[in-house]
């Protein structure tokens, strides 16, 4: 769709700049027959195309935010209020998202967990930063990369085996860390994973991707 409304355009472009563009009859229809397609085509694609969540006017980065062991008090499903949502994204697996957010406070899915999942593709893939959700609330937690290329966010994230952002990707209105044992919450209960900071002292999360593969409410 989008490939076709540039050559449209386009086409409109060189009309316009024709000389012989209103010379006749023919030439005006077919300009107005291709002003209605492109128009019409425009039109279609901003009532089809679904809010592309990469474009929320979050509050995103900033200072890291504290949070007390408070946070993680029992609830009605764990330290949850919820269980997970149905249909999670990026092909994880439910039963252990459930497991890691609701019922977990020091295990995490295996090194390398995320590799297997379509997390790499739906990143390369994005025109923009990608939105990450609590599994439980739908809440945005993460949004990456910022600040870096994909490839940078990729690769330190395979590096040290879980997706890794820094300070200036986390949404910390819903984000927590607990300050005794660096453990990554959301502000409703849901583990996240740790902070453990890099060489350079520089904040790095090391999050499940069972936690943030929750679907925006």
């Amino acid at each position: 769709m989008y490939r076709s409304k540039l050559s449209g355009l386009a086409f409109l472009f060189a009309m316009m700049h024709s000389v012989e563009a209103f010379s006749s009859p023919n030439n005006r229809r077919a300009f107005l027959d291709q002003l209605t397609t492109v128009a019409t085509a425009g039109v279609a694609a901003s009532v089809l195309a679904p809010l592309d969540a990469n474009a929320e006017d979050l509050k995103v980065g900033g200072n890291i935010k504290f949070g007390g062991e408070d946070i993680m008090i029992g609830k009605a499903h764990g330290t949850s209020a919820t269980p997970v949502q149905d249909e999670l994204r990026y092909g994880v697996s439910d039963k252990l998202a459930d497991k890691i957010c609701n019922f977990n406070r020091h295990f995490a899915e295996y090194s390398g967990y995320f590799t297997g999942t379509s997390f790499e593709e739906t990143v390369r893939n994005s025109d923009g930063p990608v939105t990450f959700y609590d599994s439980n609330t739908g809440k945005p937690l993460f949004v990456a990369p910022i600040g870096r290329s994909v490839d940078e966010f990729i690769e330190e994230s395979k590096y040290h085996g879980w997706p890794s952002f820094r300070d200036q990707e986390v949404v910390w209105d819903n984000v927590r860390v607990l300050k005794n044992s660096g453990e990554t919450v959301s502000v409703d209960g849901t583990h996240l994973g740790h902070n453990i900071p890099s060489r350079d002292k520089r904040n790095r999360y090391c999050i499940n991707l069972v936690s943030v593969a929750g679907n925006p409410v």
